[in-house]
């Protein structure tokens, strides 16, 4: 009996996520269903969940070779999320490995005071930053976005939180070995956080993606602009097309989708290890 419940049990959950996950898909599959078709077939009820008739390839112009300069706003955008998911991996490690293996005085302390810090909503700062921007000359310039974006009290707790799993013992014995910090940081620390470091590149590609806020306040020039904003001269021009619209934010996430494919391994492997752990 106990090992006919925990079936049903494990049965009734499965079929309450599936039901679930549908839910959720639901919006994404419409989307797509919507960037295939006619305009007027958009918001037609019941909804056609595959189109009778396609107009993909007028869809697909429009958003790349149309008025909007689509292709430009792309390449802007997978410059400035992968500079700064790069540097943000960078920084948060070398963080992350100083507070948790490294020993020197107020070490916890000077920990302590960064994490106050998390409580400070960016909405705070904003000013200040917009000030120290135009000061630095670099108002107006991807620049400004990257150094916004790349440093990050989450993440570096995240890390720290996951070294401190990592023994002890490799430190040691590579110091044994002659190994000084830097090459105990590359060819340890580094290959051991592997699955929480893809789970941190995909959060701060995403967030850096869809980060409207820093584009709206330190970007005026359109060339410039982001996916976000580039979405906005989308929807000044075709407020009434919906089919381009889906189109071009469908267009808007396949890097997304793209990034979560190709370290979705090292993420499944880490939450693996962590099950282990626990």
């Amino acid at each position: 009996m106990p090992f006919l419940r925990r079936n049903i049990s494990k049965l009734i959950t499965t079929l309450f996520m599936g039901a679930l996950s549908v839910l959720f898909l639901i919006p994404f599959v419409w989307m797509v269903s919507s960037a295939f078709k006619f305009e007027k077939d958009v918001m037609r009820f019941p909804i056609d969940w595959i189109p009778k008739s396609i107009n993909v390839v007028y869809n697909f112009k429009a958003v790349w070779m149309g008025k909007v300069p689509f292709l430009h706003i792309y390449f802007n955008s997978i410059k400035v999320a992968v500079i700064v998911t790069i540097i943000t991996l960078l920084v948060s490690t070398m963080a992350a490995y100083s507070f948790t293996k490294l020993k020197f005085r107020g070490r916890n302390l000077v920990f302590t005071a960064l994490l106050a810090f998390m409580i400070i909503p960016d909405q705070a700062t904003l000013i200040p930053r917009f000030m120290l921007i135009r000061w630095m000359g670099l108002y107006d310039t991807h620049i400004a976005l990257i150094l916004m974006s790349m440093f990050s009290i989450y993440f570096t707790f995240l890390l720290r939180q996951f070294m401190t799993g990592i023994s002890d013992e490799y430190i040691e014995a590579a110091k044994i070995d002659g190994a000084g910090h830097l090459r105990t940081f590359a060819s340890i620390i580094v290959p051991l956080c592997q699955p929480v470091l893809a789970t941190v590149a995909i959060i701060k590609f995403i967030w850096s993606w869809n980060d409207y806020q820093n584009p709206l306040i330190f970007l005026q020039t359109k060339n410039l602009y982001t996916i976000p904003l580039g979405m906005t001269l989308f929807r000044d021009d075709y407020t009434t097309n919906d089919a381009i619209m889906m189109m071009a934010s469908l267009s808007a996430i396949i890097p997304l989708l793209i990034v979560f494919v190709i370290l979705q391994k090292q993420v499944i492997n880490g939450i693996a290890l962590g099950g282990v752990k626990g």
